[in-house]
């Protein structure tokens, strides 16, 4: 069952994913597969991402993809040919669980001809959406938390109907790689954000709390989006557009109430890998001890 009540007036439906980036950081890994599909334990990264979408209420989901992405199509497509073996076989567990996986959600694609980042890719979104409010999961950003993470930011959105942005305090040391809040403890996890800094120096930052990637936003960010000349590397940033929002409609910052892993990075895919391999059901306590009997 999801997590939120679907009958809520001001329920959020429709999610975009955006996954169209070229995961450079895996290489060469990622050459000719994209990072979306990279196995973590027994999953593919993006279905725990597609999976807490659902779980929180989400029953449309548009997929931004690239050149070369085709295997996240095929993956949330039937394969006739492998049920009608894993039938034949007498694998039911296996043909159930792939018959799931076709069933999640509604699902659509759109491409992002060349990635001219973020804020592009949501843009290439917006024909599918209706004018209405949408969340935005990234690709490559999971999180672990008893209460999924694009829940807890609707919640939020449903009380106080302003877009919201998920936050974590990072490190000094690696806030040059986050979009950066600036605002006021409004409550409890909760910050009103009056201006947003993209990937500052320490000294610039003004504060600690970088976006993560989960977000519930209205159509005004598209409005933003368009009015944005691309910036460093031809992009669009989204943090820019934001910062529109923030100043005209409002802006909450949510500090996420879970575990996140940057599975987009080698080393947080790795923190991943283990963490959420202890956890699997049959899995884990295998794990464990094997991990117990390595040399320190």
């Amino acid at each position: 069952m999801p997590y939120r009540d679907r009958a809520s007036s001001h329920a959020i439906t429709k999610a975009v994913i955006p996954a169209a980036g070229l995961g450079t950081r895996f290489l060469p890994a990622t050459k000719a597969s994209p990072k979306e599909m990279l196995p973590l334990v027994d999953k593919p990264i993006i279905q725990y991402v597609v999976e807490e979408a659902v779980a929180s209420g989400i029953t449309e989901i548009i997929i931004v993809t690239g050149r070369g992405k085709r295997a996240i199509e095929d993956h949330f497509d039937a394969a006739v040919e492998l049920e009608q073996s894993l039938k034949a076989n007498g694998k039911v567990k296996l043909l159930q669980g792939l018959q799931r996986l076709n069933r999640l959600a509604n699902i659509c694609y759109v491409r992002q001809p060349s990635p001219k980042g973020l804020g592009d890719a949501i843009l290439r979104a917006e024909p599918f959406l209706s004018g209405e409010p949408f969340a935005v999961l990234l690709g490559d950003d999971i999180i672990d938390a008893r209460v999924p993470a694009i829940a807890q930011l609707i919640a939020v959105y449903e009380r106080f109907h302003r877009p919201v942005v998920a936050v974590q305090q990072v490190p000094t040391s690696e806030l040059r790689r986050y979009g950066v809040i600036k605002g006021r403890q409004a409550a409890r996890n909760l910050y009103d954000v009056s201006a947003l800094v993209e990937k500052p120096t320490p000294r610039q930052a003004p504060s600690r709390f970088g976006i993560v990637g989960r977000y519930v936003l209205t159509p005004t960010i598209f409005t933003w989006l368009r009015r944005l000349k691309p910036g460093r590397g031809g992009e669009i940033q989204l943090t820019d557009a934001l910062s529109g929002c923030a100043a005209t409609e409002g802006l909450y910052g949510w500090k996420l109430i879970g575990q996140r892993y940057d599975a987009g990075d080698k080393l947080g895919f790795l923190k991943a890998t283990v963490e959420l391999g202890l956890k699997h059901a049959e899995l884990g306590a295998a794990f464990r001890r094997y991990l117990r009997q390595l040399p320190a």
